[in-house]
């Protein structure tokens, strides 16, 4: 394992580091620009990668961008240096999510594994085992969503059921929508440095059980000609919930997620996200209901397990994720 103290990060370290977030069908919504003082990196929203259908309100553009913020504090901190972390800080410019300024020398990490989970995490939408995740690593996960201001909730077997089912009903309707189905099928893409999304490779098969709803990015595809396999028969899903539904909120959660996803990483542990739900209104009100929560406002639900490593997606470099300097 590398030190904590290596060296002064240079602003493409940090970059690069931030873009191995996951993002919502791997859009990467996320400009970086270096402030004029050459120590502080702005994160603002590339608008033109959102989904105009699928996220009208850029709620999953904001949880993306929080977990690229994540990883930048990560970075930092393995690095050595402080991460200050504003979110919103200018209201005239709706844009700029956040910034990050690389401070004094970082207290000594407690978590140094982040770092190198960062490199390693994939989103894994293959079958797992029914292996059951121990104690330590749930209650791990959810002081992890804990530490950035989330909840993280497992639910019981009733409540598990109530979150397949909503999902489900949520992947049917987007099948059916002309305009959501086209978009997912915009960002599955062979590898290409321009366009990005996901590679076929990258997507899984689908639950032949029809247990588990997989999200058919393809939303095109006859059901005859989908790759199909048995999924484990007990999936263990977790909802992360903040208390308010703000768009700092949103930010929060994003960090929150990619906390709980690296730390899942150090454990072996896999994940897929199962958004579907989340991106319609009224299936989302539900979401608090189904885990037991009526209070909570849902922003992810997440399938973990033990299983194959997901194949990475393709990422924008730091040379085409900045814009260079602030004026």
């Amino acid at each position: 394992m590398r030190s904590a103290v290596l060296a002064v990060p240079t602003m493409e370290d940090l970059v690069s580091a931030a873009v191995a977030a996951p993002s919502i069908h791997n859009t990467q919504p996320w400009r970086f620009r270096v402030a004029p003082d050459a120590v502080t990196l702005e994160i603002r929203a590339a608008a033109e990668r959102g989904l105009r259908h699928i996220d009208p309100t850029g709620r999953a553009l904001h949880l993306s961008v929080g977990c690229a913020v994540l990883n930048l504090r990560v970075a930092a901190a393995h690095f050595g240096r402080e991460p200050v972390t504003r979110l919103l800080p200018r209201p005239d410019e709706p844009d700029l999510l956040a910034t990050v300024r690389l401070g004094g020398p970082a207290a000594a990490s407690s978590t140094p594994h982040l770092y190198d989970a960062l490199w390693r995490r994939h989103s894994s939408r293959f079958p797992y085992s029914d292996r059951p995740l121990p104690t330590t690593v749930l209650t791990e996960l959810a002081e992890a969503a804990h530490a950035e201001g989330a909840l993280l909730s497992r639910p019981g077997p009733a409540g598990t059921d109530g979150l397949l089912q909503l999902t489900r009903e949520a992947e049917h309707r987007t099948t059916a929508d002309p305009d959501r189905a086209a978009e997912s099928r915009r960002w599955v893409h062979e590898p290409n440095d321009a366009a990005l999304g996901m590679p076929p490779g990258t997507l899984g098969p689908q639950d032949f059980r029809d247990r588990i709803p997989m999200r058919d990015f393809g939303a095109h595809r006859h059901p005859a000609v989908l790759t199909a396999r048995p999924f484990e028969t007990r999936p263990i899903l977790v909802v992360l919930s903040t208390g308010h539904d703000r768009r700092a909120d949103w930010l929060r959660a994003g960090q929150a997620l990619e906390r709980v996803l690296l730390t899942a990483t150090a454990h072996g542990v896999r994940a897929s996200l199962l958004h579907q739900a989340l991106e319609w209104p009224d299936l989302r009100d539900r979401l608090g209901t189904a885990h037991g929560d009526r209070r909570a406002h849902a922003q992810m639900v997440l399938r973990l397990g033990y299983g194959p490593e997901g194949p990475p997606s393709p990422r924008r470099t730091a040379e085409t994720a900045e814009q260079g300097r602030a004026g």
